[in-house]
């Protein structure tokens, strides 16, 4: 159920009138398409003394952005017309934290967006300069047919719809999709497993007020460990006092995009508190959720989701 999002090396940019900066991609196919920063990475990775991460990074060369969406984002886990489904548990989650309005402020980054953009669907409304990241150029590009609403695009609106319709404020889900669009600034290679997981002089904003992710950290390290270093990490991406929103599996080992048969480090509840405890963190809600068994299609082995709210302590370096 993770998508794993880690890639560093900038690329070039294009504009969207004024409003976007969205990372270059070419087409995914053979290894030929993958771009110079991507090749880059890979063989950096490759020499990583960590010989985990190697492998998780090589590992992810192989993902498919199309058919882990069709996984998961499709029916029958995109079904939302059940309230007990998954979907509608995760979009309810980041719906009634925003609307305590103490998730906001100019700038947010998502860490490691994967090809989704569900995820910033109730952000939206309280940042003006949102900036998605991922490791893959290919989930880089598919995150931009969406921005772009070009043809071939994953279609997020019964996404949409349901946030307008928990959300209670009236708002279309076209005019949802627009603001969000409009407040995606960038998509930007990172490197959770970096100590600047954006590079050194990153294109976005610093520091953030909030952070938002969703499947990331526990499917790109390959162990506890390597999860604690990569949460250390992003922490250092947010300004004392921001929140971070933090979605993930529980309990899963592997999950299926396409060809690619991708490891995760197994995570309990728990597990997850000390996580955020450890890296400065003040948790403010910490929710999980059983997959049901209708729900366990076999694309992965996962047996639950968590939701967490935590907050950066003021005056604790990481």
């Amino acid at each position: 159920m993770a998508a794993g999002s880690w890639g560093r090396e900038e690329t070039g940019l294009w504009s969207r009138g004024s409003e976007a900066e969205i990372g270059c991609v070419m087409q995914h196919g053979d290894p030929g398409s993958m771009s110079q920063a991507d090749q880059s990475h890979a063989a950096g990775a490759a020499r990583d003394s960590d010989p985990g991460r190697a492998a998780v990074a090589s590992a992810y060369q192989r993902f498919e952005p199309g058919a882990y969406l069709r996984n998961n984002y499709a029916p029958p886990r995109g079904d939302l017309s059940s309230p007990d489904g998954v979907g509608p548990w995760k979009l309810r989650c980041l719906a009634q934290t925003f609307a305590t309005g103490e998730v906001s402020g100019r700038t947010l980054i998502d860490i490691g967006s994967g090809p989704t953009i569900y995820q910033l669907l109730s952000a939206c409304a309280h940042f003006e300069d949102i900036t998605m990241t991922d490791f893959l150029e290919v989930n880089r590009q598919e995150l931009g047919l969406w921005l772009r609403e070009e043809p071939g695009a994953f279609n997020w609106s019964v996404y949409s719809q349901h946030v307008c319709l928990i959300e209670g404020k009236g708002e279309s889900w076209q005019e949802k999709e627009h603001q969000l669009r409009a407040r995606v600034k960038r998509v930007l290679p990172i490197d959770v497993h970096q100590p600047q997981p954006l590079g050194i002089a990153s294109l976005a904003p610093l520091p953030a007020d909030a952070l938002v992710s969703a499947f990331c950290l526990e499917a790109v390290s390959p162990d506890l460990t390597s999860f604690q270093r990569a949460l250390d990490h992003i922490t250092t991406l947010l300004r004392p006092g921001g929140h971070l929103l933090l979605i993930g599996a529980l309990e899963e080992s592997w999950y299926l995009a396409g060809e690619a048969r991708l490891a995760v480090v197994p995570m309990r509840e728990e597990e997850v508190r000390e996580a955020l405890v450890l890296s400065g963190y003040e948790v403010r809600d910490l929710r999980t959720y059983t997959m049901p068994a209708h729900l366990r299609t076999g694309v992965d082995d996962v047996k639950g989701i968590f939701f967490a709210w935590a907050q950066k302590k003021v005056g604790v370096e990481v």
